[in-house]
């Protein structure tokens, strides 16, 4: 040490503690390497493993050097400059690279189960069921895990310590006023959470929200975004969804009954409509072949109205194949029955058309004098 008397008394106290952390950093960077590969091969038969793993890797080698740090510091003599400051940093540190490591593998494991369960598959009922739960859980506890991080991090500060306690000594009208004003996000947070498990509703749902028919494309921890079919975006808050009444096409499955309505002539043969609907059905790949049904639903005084009902296996594929049974059902009326569709009767009374032909007949030869 008589070597090094030349250099700063401040810095001479801090280079044992300064050698020990170069000592503890190298040494943590070796642990990481060797633990990353140990990792590496145990997680590559679990896919959710291999996912949690990866998400952690930068908050891991970020944080994991810090451990040494933290303890050379606590072991650092009380009379070396500038301590205080240099632990109280270190902890701010740790503990967000605690909450960041948290926070990735919460994202990690979420991830790896999406991926677990993808809907691309024709019955994706269950994926959806999975993904949509991971999602708003996998949100809520990331936005829980950052709320205790900056808690903590804000406890490491002696005066914010203070003015917790003063808050808390004064919290009755505070708290009032304070839950009042966050009710619209702890609404919010409690949507999210209930919807995360009871599922009114999913990602990829059909719905018709606001008179509007959309498809789930993203829930978000305050607001659902339904995609409607004109490629606008309905934005719609999560307590909405558990306030107010909407209709969920795709609940329990995607099969759907598509309705078909058309108004005919009192005369219409109904036999040759019939095999002409099921015809239409065989022959159209939105079909579902289920069944396909021709009902006369209402016998108004100038027509019938007759109901044909399809089946298809999805919401877009029901709305195809209505539109094709109505194209093509006019189509067949037009060529092999046209004198049946609707027509507008009158009748007219000829009992009052001789007595009107003289008058007529007197009035034009009086004009023409």
């Amino acid at each position: 040490m008589d070597a090094l008397n030349w250099l700063p008394p401040a810095l001479l106290t801090w280079l044992p503690s300064l050698g020990s952390m170069l000592i503890g950093v190298l040494l943590a960077s070796l642990a990481f390497r060797l633990g990353e590969r140990v990792v590496r091969r145990a997680t590559r038969d679990a896919p959710v493993a291999a996912s949690v793993a990866k998400a952690i890797r930068s908050p891991a080698k970020w944080g994991l050097p810090l451990l040494p740090v933290n303890a050379v510091l606590q072991g650092t003599p009380a009379d070396a400059p500038g301590l205080a400051g240099a632990q109280q940093l270190c902890a701010l540190l740790l503990i967000g690279a605690v909450t960041w490591l948290v926070s990735n593998a919460v994202r990690g494991a979420a991830q790896g189960v999406i991926a677990a369960n993808p809907t691309s598959t024709a019955d994706n009922l269950h994926a959806r069921r999975v993904q949509t739960q991971t999602r708003v859980l996998a949100r809520t506890l990331q936005g829980l895990v950052l709320l205790i991080g900056l808690s903590l991090m804000l406890m490491t500060f002696p005066q914010a310590r203070q003015i917790g306690t003063s808050l808390l000594a004064s919290a009755g009208l505070a708290g009032l006023v304070a839950g009042f004003a966050a009710r619209p996000v702890l609404g919010n947070l409690i949507a999210g959470l209930q919807i995360g498990l009871s599922q009114p509703i999913r990602l990829d749902d059909v719905v018709i929200v606001e008179g509007e028919w959309g498809v789930i494309e993203e829930i978000t921890g305050t607001y659902v975004v339904v995609r409607i079919w004109d490629q606008r975006r309905l934005v719609v808050p999560l307590q909405y969804w558990i306030e107010k009444p909407f209709q969920n096409w795709t609940r329990t499955t995607s099969d759907l009954i598509g309705t078909v309505f058309l108004w005919v002539d009192y005369r219409t043969p109904l036999a040759p409509l019939r095999e002409e609907l099921q015809r239409i059905c065989e022959a159209s790949p939105h079909w579902d072949k289920r069944f396909s049904l021709l009902q006369v639903t209402e016998a108004g005084e100038r027509a019938l109205q007759l109901r044909c009902l399809v089946t298809a296996g999805s919401a877009g594929a029901a709305w195809d194949l209505r539109c094709e049974v109505r194209e093509k059902l006019v189509d067949f009326l037009q060529r092999a029955y046209p004198q049946y569709l609707p027509r507008l009767r009158a009748e007219l009374d000829m009992a009052s058309a001789p007595s009107a032909a003289p008058a007529h007949g007197g009035a034009a030869r009086e004009a023409a004098r």
